[in-house]
Formats: C-alpha cells, structure tokens, sequence
C-alpha cells in the first residue's frame, strides 16, 4: 500500500501528533505503517505538511549482541533499537537504508556487527553526544519522523521474579524462567530528554507497544518525568497489546496481565484504551508456535473493562509465515486513536477559552 493509497486525516490543527514508545521488532511494525500516512515531496508545491507527525521513544537497555558488545566497549548507549526505529521511518528500497541494516557474517571484530549499530557509534565518539548522532543519523536517511531514546543515561535493567530472584540484563531478563514480577532501572533516578517530555505534551496519542513487555516498552516508563508527563497529557493513551506470549517473559499472560504490568511500572492510572486482535490465528501456525512454548494472548476483555480501560477490537493480524501485526492495519487504528486524541485536546481548549 503507498502513501497516496491512504486517506490524509482531517488536521483542525496541524499534523496529527503520534508518540510510539517501544522498542524492538514491535516497534518498528507500527512505525513502518505510521510513515504511509507522511506524504511524500510534490514537485509542484514542495514539501507538504504531513498528515502525521511521528516521535518514537525507544528503550535503551539493550545488552546483547551488536549493541550489547559496543555498548560495553565504548560506553554508549545501546544503538540496535535506534537504528530499527531509523530504518523503519526511512523509504523502504533506499540503499542506505539497506546499508544500515546489514550484518557482517565475516571478519574479526565485525562478524555480528550490523553496519549501522558502528555508523552510530562512530558518530556518537566524533560527535560525543548520542542523541546527537541519532539526530545526525536520522538526516542521513531522511527519515519520516523523530526518534529519541527514553534517557541519554547508560541504563541496566534488573528484574525480580516471583521465585524471589533478582536477575540483571536485558538479555538475561527475556530468558527467566520464572515469572516476572518487577523491574527497575540503575541507576533508578535518570532522567528524559526534554524533546522526549515536549512530544508527549504535544501529543494526539500516545502508544505502548507492541513490543517485548519487560525489556522493550516497561522500561520506557521507569525514567523519572516520563509517567508523570504522560497523565498529563490530554492524549488519548493506548495499550497496543502483544499478539504472541513471548517465552520466557510473557508465559501465560492474558492482555489485561499485559496492561496490568503497564499500570504497575507507570505508577499511575495512564491507560485510555486497549488495542488487541480479532482474527484467529491458523492451526499450522499454532502448532508451530507452540513447539517454542508461545501462545496467543488471551483477550480476557471483563479484566480489562474492570481496570477503567476500553477495549478496541480489531483484525490486525498480518497475512505470512509469522504470527505478526499487519503493520499497515495498526497504523490505521493508531491514527483513528489520535483523531479521537485531536478532538479531545481541542475540546478542552475550548473549555478553558470560556
């Protein structure tokens, strides 16, 4: 589907404002649907306001593979999630986009690397400011939006699970054995990027998800002024809830489990709504999934009702090999979301104009 196929949303004022907040391969489906809805450079006019203007604040925990590996190395902050986030608002068959994605299979001190996690981490050394290489980075590839991390400061996380456990990593994290129960940053005290708190006050809607649960959008929320921001925030805030438990992290939760955990680590009462799938997913692909122990997400709607949270149905499973979101019908549904958000933010500036 290209971005002329799409209807532009009505803007009573401006572009529709969209704050993703995520990280992983979650991530960067909405985002890769969200970016349809930027139209592209007319010749005639020039470039035209987009229909949606897209932030997405993304986790910085990662320590495993390419990212875990230049994080230690050079004392930056993990660029895996950057770079999938730049990648997916980037057009999809430019070169550099594909040269930022590649993976060298080969060579001492490379094998593992992907090409744009080092383009990253050079420009963060030549520029000594990692926003300010992602922002640089963002230019290059000319990408449809902005993209922050969630904190400038060199995070870990730790979780405690409810065989009385505490386990420290994020790599380590999305393999416990044991459920879950908590988790929490160190330091535990960081705090967010002023571009991050001005998108959220800004914003029409604001997402959580889908993504990892523990390691990917909870972390997001741990960082000091993010929660607080967020409820102020006249935005309509959606849960988008994950189609697939995830082994080893998501074992047997339900969706209402999923916005129960978003609750818990915000503090606060944050959640307008919850986005979960209609549509049934094959037996094949059941079977499939179930020999690594990952199961559907139970859609138990009266839990989620009783958390003072409504409930938006939709099919959004995507048609393929892999259980998936249809990266194109979610973005739909986000952006339906921050018309309502749209609306209500002008509703109740009318009220204070009395």
């Amino acid at each position: 589907m290209t971005p002329k196929s799409i209807p532009a949303p009505r803007q009573a004022a401006g572009p529709l404002r969209i704050v993703a907040i995520g990280g992983g391969t979650g991530l960067s489906t909405l985002l890769k649907g969200l970016k349809r809805y930027v139209p592209a450079f007319d010749s005639g006019r020039g470039w035209l306001s987009p229909a949606v203007q897209i932030t997405a604040v993304v986790t910085a925990t990662d320590d495993g593979g390419s990212s875990g590996r230049l994080r230690r190395e050079f004392d930056i902050l993990p660029p895996g999630d950057i770079r999938n986030c730049m990648v997916a608002l980037s057009e999809d068959e430019m070169l550099l986009a594909k040269l930022f994605q590649h993976r060298f299979s080969a060579g001492r001190g490379l094998k593992g690397h992907s090409f744009g996690n080092l383009f990253l981490a050079a420009l963060t050394q030549i520029t000594g400011d990692f926003p300010k290489a992602v922002r640089l980075s963002s230019e290059v590839l000319a990408i449809a939006g902005d993209i922050f991390p969630s904190t400038a400061a060199n995070v870990t996380l730790k979780a405690h699970l409810r065989n009385g456990q505490t386990v420290t990593g994020e790599s380590r994290i999305s393999r416990s054995e044991s459920p879950i129960e908590l988790i929490e940053l160190e330091p535990p005290d960081v705090k967010p990027m002023a571009e991050t708190l001005a998108a959220i006050r800004e914003a029409d809607v604001i997402t959580f998800g889908p993504g990892s649960l523990y390691t990917s959008v909870a972390p997001n929320l741990l960082v000091a002024g993010i929660p607080q921001a967020i409820q102020h925030s006249p935005a309509v805030k959606a849960c988008l809830v994950n189609l697939m438990s995830q082994p080893g992290e998501t074992t047997g939760m339900s969706a209402a489990d999923h916005v129960e955990a978003v609750l818990k680590h915000a503090g606060r009462a944050l959640v307008d709504c919850a986005v979960v799938n209609t549509a049934p997913v094959s037996k094949a692909l059941l079977a499939r999934y179930a020999r690594t122990q990952a199961m559907p997400v139970f859609n138990d709607l009266r839990r989620i009702e009783a958390l003072g949270v409504k409930i938006v149905g939709l099919p959004l499973l995507a048609p393929g090999t892999q259980v998936r979101h249809d990266s194109d019908l979610l973005a739909r549904a986000v952006v339906g979301l921050a018309r309502g958000g749209r609306r209500r933010r002008l509703l109740g500036q009318a009220k204070t104009a009395r």
